[in-house]
């Protein structure tokens, strides 16, 4: 068996994740060699575990089946723990790995919310973007809806297996997502129907591919919320759209912008707020099972100083858990005047897309707040 059969055969069997799997490899030397010591062969479904099988109806259905012993997997995908073991791909795999911005948002949107999705949407892709999202109803197909209208290409990562596609309201766009050039992608093998586990992984397939996350219109307790969550776990930018103050469906949205999501108007200030955060070059991560010990870490800075103690912020919020080591190194540079972004960056030597998602993380426990020209400062008790 090879590299991606095994892998394959993992993603096919319950209780099992890459976390686990990169434990087996490294104990037996590789994938394959831990899917021949792994003693329960057992299928989701039921059964035994028939990989051949699985590849046969990839080739039945025009799908790729990409895994991380693939060159077409994605690099951003590695970079998380937690990864999924295989990627079912219809249409253009390598639209994964491309610039995406993800735009999220209710099922249950208004109007005004499918306009903006539609909108923004359709501008990102005219200017090359990908445009990524989760192909549910509402704000997700407008935003589909919206790239395609410019001719742009758009991702849609689906909570089930490719053949079982849920919802059926929107299978037509998913074929016309794939006729244009675009992609629809599943972690989850041919036959799992959607469930309660299957969108939350989704969501985080969803957050992990994108550069940055727009929420266009999400109620206070959504999946949307969700996802911008898992965003900045990531280290992803986090964006609003915001709306009417009384309106249900813009509660959430207006709630992230509140604690220092950026507010977004138009494609223009998705842009600008991401166009630093593209590197020259990408190189591949190594799968985790295969990346050799890091070298010894180099000697880190000291804590943060006295003179930047956590302080409430204006709404009365003391947070009380201290800095990690990156936090610290960001708020060594802050000030009250407010220091610039670029200064940050530099400062500290963390990438820039680490900075901003620090950054964000510190303006939401109430530790420096933004001010105009990307400037991040002290806050004002501090």
């Amino acid at each position: 068996m090879t590299e991606r059969e095994a892998y394959v055969a993992f993603n096919l069997t319950d209780k099992i994740g890459s976390v686990k799997v990169a434990e087996l490899a490294l104990a037996a030397g590789s994938v394959a060699a831990a899917w021949e010591a792994w003693p329960n062969k057992v299928a989701r479904a039921g059964g035994d575990v028939d990989v051949r099988a699985e590849f046969a109806l990839a080739k039945k259905y025009g799908v790729e089946i990409v895994t991380p012993a693939d060159a077409a997997y994605p690099p951003r995908l590695l970079e998380q723990p937690s990864h999924p073991l295989a990627l079912y791909v219809k249409g253009d795999a390598s639209l994964l790995s491309s610039p995406c911005v993800a735009m999220v948002g209710t099922r249950r949107s208004t109007p005004y919310g499918l306009e903006q999705a539609f909108r923004i949407s359709r501008d990102l892709a005219a200017r090359g973007w990908t445009v990524l999202s989760g192909l549910a109803l509402g704000i997700d197909a407008q935003s589909h809806r919206g790239a395609l209208d410019a001719g742009g290409k758009t991702v849609g990562v689906i909570g089930s297996g490719l053949d079982r596609f849920y919802p059926e309201e929107n299978r037509e766009l998913a074929r016309e997502i794939v006729a244009k050039g675009g992609a629809v992608a599943s972690e989850f093998p041919f036959g799992r129907p959607p469930d309660q586990q299957t969108f939350p992984q989704r969501n985080h397939v969803v957050a992990a591919l994108a550069r940055g996350v727009v929420a266009v219109e999400a109620p206070h307790k959504s999946g949307t919320l969700i996802t911008t969550s898992l965003a900045l776990d990531m280290g992803r930018v986090v964006m609003a759209v915001p709306g009417r103050v009384d309106a249900r469906a813009s509660g959430g949205c207006n709630a992230l912008i509140r604690d220092g999501a950026r507010l977004v108007r138009n494609a223009a200030d998705v842009e600008e707020e991401l166009s630093e955060l593209i590197p020259k070059t990408e190189t591949k991560p190594a799968p985790r099972h295969i990346r050799r010990a890091a070298p010894p870490p180099s000697p880190q800075p000291p804590p943060a100083s006295p003179s930047a103690p956590p302080a409430a912020d204006g709404r009365g919020r003391s947070p009380s858990a201290p800095f990690s080591i990156e936090e610290a190194m960001v708020m060594r540079e802050v000030n009250a005047e407010g220091v610039s972004m670029d200064i940050l960056i530099r400062r500290t030597g963390l990438p820039a897309e680490k900075v901003n998602a620090l950054c964000m993380a510190l303006r939401l426990k109430g530790r420096v707040r933004f001010f105009p020209g990307n400037r991040v400062a002290l806050p004002k008790e501090a």
